[in-house]
């Protein structure tokens, strides 16, 4: 069974940075990959960044530049840094890890809320 725990979520003003964790336990394997996806109020969720295990990485058009994915496979652990945050950004930020059979595994997620 696999278990996937966010953290380092909060409030921070526009401009400002935050850095996400996502410890996982359970059957990960490095080949699969994990990403961060996030829903704001009455939208959708969508898939924010993404890696995989050669490293390559791919991410939403309205944080490229912005925000970095990284992964340590022996950690089980993939952060995401997010730099100039815009109240746009504002969401509940979920970690996933998506299996060698397409089956997809989510935290509870952290809220992320960019305001002044």
């Amino acid at each position: 069974q696999v278990q996937l725990v966010e953290s380092g979520g909060g409030l921070v003003q526009p401009g400002g940075s935050l850095r996400l964790s996502c410890a996982a336990s359970g059957s990960i394997f490095s080949i699969d990959p994990m990403g961060w996806y996030r829903q704001a109020p009455g939208k959708e969720r969508e898939l924010v960044a993404r890696i995989i295990s050669d490293g390559s990485t791919n991410y939403v058009d309205a944080v490229k530049g912005r925000f970095t994915i990284s992964r340590d496979n022996a950690k089980k652990s993939v952060w995401l840094q997010m730099n100039s945050l815009k109240p746009e950004d504002t969401a509940v930020y979920y970690c996933n890890y998506r299996n060698g059979g397409g089956w997809d595994y989510w935290g509870r997620g952290t809220q992320v809320t960019v305001s002044s």
